[in-house]
């Protein structure tokens, strides 16, 4: 586990997913306190001078031109993370949760919001514990940022809402009842803090940043799984040819077909067939891979650098900036809008579903007789009596056809909120969660993929071995799954290969170090 210090500087992706999937510890920075104090500053002085600063001493929202009087200044911070709090469903998974503690205290941490640094310290003393907000998944339109989420992230750090310990069930204990086992105090919040707990794009940041780095994983997967669907089906690597490539010399494709070559490398399989006439051409699904895989994963470099951008943006409001004589000013802003992750999340599922879409035509190539260069009717080598791997297919085609609707794009949809002040939302969170969903449906996908291709592989063991770097992941495959030669469940066999994806890139970049 490796340390990271929360400076207020700008976070790394892989240092989101690292704390996320518990292989980081946070702790603040020794000038944290220092950093912070001058926004805090502006923030006293105004509520002294009764200066009308939205959300400080103004009420919120539709309610912006509703002054508040001192005396209600600090129960104004506590009735608005309640009242937000308002989110409905199944909570949000762990690893999420902890990415939003990060994030939310990095935002507050970065010197523009005018609060404590006892509120990013608590923040990471839940993280230190791994105690956990629990977050209803619903009721985010993604414009002043995720306020239903982030409040009841907040309303733990007052005593309230719920916490989930280690060990506690998934809906949580009352967060008074968990602080207390751990020896936390709640906070009594000051003026501008509540708002500033509520306000920002860090839980879309967070789904966001967990569905990058798994889809770039699916695209490394892709290459493998079609890499052995080429050996299956008696394809050529010929088309993937450096010389084809760098005349469209597009990143993504380069890279893509980098890997097909490297993976299709002293494959005695490939060679067997390597100056045959059996094919002009092979289908698309074999011969684009790399137009296809490639264009995916530009489109997913293009989300990784949406989100860079976000993880070292303020995202509050209103902010504490400085003015043109060196001095402090409060101003609002629309930075908390969701527009840029809505826009990042809908292109990542819509290049994620794509890899589905062309392996399940590679899945479906393997099955049917007419396409599979003389591999038996759905890999069964008794087939009639048996049904091989039909149905596993069907599953590939029903998810594939799954993630057509989820692909449908949020950003391009708005409703109104807060009484007409809110006109214009991104649907971000929509978008970031639908993501996940299109990543996990292409997982299950190319699960199938690669336990089709590795039967059709033994099928052809009579032809000739497969390479190195396919054999090494037919090998993994095969350590936990048997060929099915006569019929079986076929659930059991789709989850124990899509359990062994990791692994798989493990194994095969360790004889293709060069992997992309």
């Amino acid at each position: 586990m490796r340390d990271l210090q929360l400076t207020g500087d700008a976070l790394t992706v892989e240092d989101v997913v690292d704390v996320a999937q518990r292989r980081a510890r946070v702790s603040l920075g020794p000038q944290l306190a220092e950093r912070m104090a001058p926004s805090r500053g502006v923030v006293v002085d105004a509520v002294h001078r009764k200066d009308v600063v939205y959300g400080v001493t103004t009420g919120f929202g539709a309610l912006a031109d509703t002054t508040i009087g001192a005396d209600d200044l600090a129960a104004l911070q506590f009735a608005l993370v309640r009242s937000h709090a308002a989110a409905v469903g199944a909570p949000l998974p762990d690893e999420v949760v902890r990415a939003l503690l990060l994030l939310r205290a990095r935002t507050l941490s970065a010197g523009h919001s005018g609060v404590r640094v006892d509120l990013p310290a608590l923040f990471l003393a839940l993280l230190e514990r791994d105690l956990l907000p629990v977050i209803p998944e619903k009721g985010s339109v993604g414009a002043s940022g995720d306020l239903a989420q982030l409040a009841h992230l907040a309303l733990p750090l007052i005593g309230e809402g719920r916490l989930k310990a280690p060990g506690d069930p998934r809906e949580g204990r009352p967060a008074a009842e968990v602080l207390a086992e751990h020896g936390l105090t709640p906070l009594a919040l000051e003026p501008k803090e509540g708002l500033s707990l509520i306000n920002g794009t860090e839980p879309m940041q967070a789904v966001l940043a967990l569905a990058v780095v798994a889809a770039e994983e699916l695209c490394t997967l892709a290459d493998i799984a079609c890499a052995m669907s080429v050996e299956a089906l008696f394809g050529t690597d010929r088309a993937y040819d450096e010389r084809v490539q760098v005349i469209r010399p597009h990143p993504g494709q380069l890279d893509s077909a980098a890997n097909l070559r490297a993976l299709l490398a002293d494959s005695p399989l490939l060679a067997s067939h390597r100056w045959s006439d059996h094919a002009v051409q092979d289908s698309y699904s074999l011969r684009c891979a790399p137009q296809v895989h490639g264009s995916a994963r530009d489109l997913i470099a293009h989300c990784r650098r949406v989100l860079t951008i976000e993880l070292g943006s303020i995202v509050d409001n209103p902010v504490v900036v400085t003015d043109n004589n060196g001095g402090y000013e409060v101003m609002s802003t629309g930075n908390f809008h969701g527009q840029p992750i809505a826009f990042a999340a809908d292109a990542l599922a819509m290049a994620v579903a794509e890899l589905g879409s062309i392996a399940e035509r590679r899945v479906y190539r393997m099955l049917d007789p007419a396409t599979s260069r003389g591999l038996p009717p759905f890999l069964a080598p008794d087939a009639g009596t048996n049904s091989g791997f039909m149905l596993a297919q069907y599953t590939a085609a029903s998810v594939v056809s799954e993630n057509k609707v989820l692909c449908h794009p949020s950003s391009v949809d708005s409703i109104v909120t807060s009484g007409n002040q809110e006109d214009h939302v991104s649907m971000g969170w929509h978008g970031v969660r639908k993501a996940h969903e299109v990543i996990d449906n292409t997982r299950t996908v190319l699960a199938i993929e690669i336990l089709c291709a590795a039967q059709a592989l033994d099928l052809r063991a009579d032809v000739a071995a497969p390479g190195p770097a396919t054999g090494a992941a037919h090998g993994l495959v095969r350590r936990d799954v048997e060929p099915m030669m006569v019929d079986r469940e076929m659930a059991p066999q789709i989850e124990a290969v899509r359990t062994l994806l990791p692994e798989i890139i493990s194994r095969v970049s360790g004889v293709v170090d060069t992997l992309r």
